[in-house]
């Protein structure tokens, strides 16, 4: 049985088909994102929305959002979004930065980025073990406590985005594994491991 991590693959529809669709359209291939959220296709699309709202409300910008995801899916052992999204910051900054949030060095980073990614891992491991102090780092980093609630949601959102697909079984497509420079795939040495390199899928 054709299978997508521990599931058996979900029944064709529309709206899946308009998610293989975009992929192919902008990567080449379906991702295994796709396929797994391809059983509720429209929650995908609804958590996106929300992603992009909560994201705008305090405008982050492309290489925040990258540093808070980095940040806090290596922080949880996810494999496939921290090789994602440390993609989108190295091209935001460079390789080597985008594998030090990975290993937990952020010395590539602005003050206030490494203040960010500080946040976001806390968020991530030991939510109830957050501080008044912690908060206070962030606001002598220069954010406001629009932006630290805005910060705040955004990563707890993806949080339970990588928990959907860390719990069955989805491991990252082994054309995103090869994509990522060298450091950042050196980096990435927990979670789910890729699949084995193989012709890109395209439905």
């Amino acid at each position: 049985m054709d299978t997508i991590g521990f599931l058996g693959v979900p029944e064709p529809s529309a709206e899946a088909q308009q998610l293989f669709d975009e992929d192919i359209e902008e990567l080449g291939y379906v991702m295994n994102v796709s396929r797994l959220w391809a059983y509720q296709p429209a929650a995908l699309v609804g958590l996106s929305a929300l992603l992009r709202q909560v994201s705008t409300a305090d405008q982050l910008s492309l290489r925040q959002r990258a540093v808070l995801v980095t940040a806090c899916a290596s922080a949880r052992g996810d494999s496939y979004c921290s090789l994602a999204w440390g993609q989108r910051l190295a091209d935001a900054s460079d390789a080597r930065t985008a594998a030090g949030v990975v290993e937990g060095d952020d010395g590539g980073l602005t003050p206030g980025e490494r203040a960010m990614a500080g946040w976001a891992r806390k968020v991530a491991r030991d939510p109830n073990g957050t501080t008044d102090a912690d908060v206070r780092e962030l606001r002598d980093a220069g954010f406001t406590d629009s932006q630290i609630f805005t910060m705040t949601a955004f990563v707890a959102l993806r949080v339970a985005f990588s928990t959907v697909n860390d719990a069955l079984g989805l491991r990252p497509d082994a054309a995103l594994r090869a994509a990522v420079p060298a450091p950042l795939r050196a980096a990435v040495t927990f979670g789910r491991p890729a699949e084995e390199e193989q012709p890109p899928r395209t439905g």
